[in-house]
């Protein structure tokens, strides 16, 4: 399939990432992409990887996520690698070398009440760095009743790490970290960004950006999201206990730049 870009990246988006730890880029994905990428949501939720989970907790409907996607599907691996996405996630984390760490879909049935829990998605994976990102690219509309993200505006430069939250089990994650906040509780403490989304818009967020969501109270609208993990020139790999499940050992010792098949070099290297 054939990407055209649809515009350049201005100075003004690249400042709102670096100032607000988030960014919302309007329009950077034709119809004809959402298609695609929707067509594979869809393929994926029937025929799911061995990495598949539902990160549904008490209540109703299904909250379905998939790791390492592209090494699924082959449309998927030709989007990460052909499509803008990659230069778009240069442009923002200002850097000419570009991993993918890996992709994923999250899709939030019609009616399902789990939320998102607040945390930032670094202390997850095995990487250190300051050049992560998440791409997080809508295929449905995206209001706050479906599920929009709510985004803490310079939270990325707390300089605090907190302990991965697990949306299935609390004691899952054994980091000696602080616990994310009680943003809920004092929401006047902080200042929030939310974007309702079409689709083919997306969001970059640093990856230590706080963000969580509500379920979605839609009876009839699913909110399926196809999402890019980047890395930039300055990450390497730092691997710790109890983290979330990678598709294989890369292979690379800690300190290393990521570059290895499993988090492969997409730009530049």
């Amino acid at each position: 399939m054939h990407y055209a870009p649809i515009r350049a990246i201005t100075q003004d988006e690249i400042d709102t990432f670096d100032r607000d730890g988030v960014v919302c880029l309007r329009q950077f994905f034709d119809a004809k992409t959402i298609g695609l990428l929707r067509d594979m949501a869809e393929e994926n939720t029937r025929n799911p990887s061995p990495m598949a989970v539902d990160a549904s907790r008490e209540g109703t409907g299904r909250f379905f996520g998939d790791t390492f996607v592209w090494a699924h599907h082959p449309p998927l691996k030709e989007f990460v690698w052909h499509s803008p996405a990659a230069d778009m996630a240069s442009a923002v984390l200002q850097s000419e070398k570009i991993n993918v760490i890996f992709d994923q879909f999250l899709i939030k049935d019609p009616g399902t009440s789990t939320p998102t829990l607040w945390h930032h998605d670094q202390t997850y994976w095995p990487v250190a760095g300051d050049q992560v990102a998440t791409m997080w690219i809508a295929l449905d509309p995206v209001t706050n009743a479906t599920g929009a993200v709510e985004y803490i505006k310079g939270s990325h430069k707390w300089g605090q790490r907190f302990k991965a939250v697990s949306f299935k089990d609390k004691d899952l994650y054994k980091e000696d970290l602080p616990e994310v906040p009680d943003i809920d509780a004092n929401r006047d403490q902080y200042e929030f960004a939310q974007y309702e989304m079409e689709p083919g818009d997306c969001t970059l967020h640093h990856g230590l950006t706080v963000h969580g969501a509500p379920g979605n109270s839609s009876l009839t609208q699913k909110r399926r999201a196809y999402i890019i993990r980047w890395a930039g020139a300055d990450a390497t790999y730092d691997p710790r206990p109890n983290l979330q499940p990678m598709l294989r050992d890369p292979g690379i010792q800690p300190g290393d730049p990521l570059d290895c098949d499993l988090f492969p070099v997409v730009r530049g290297g």
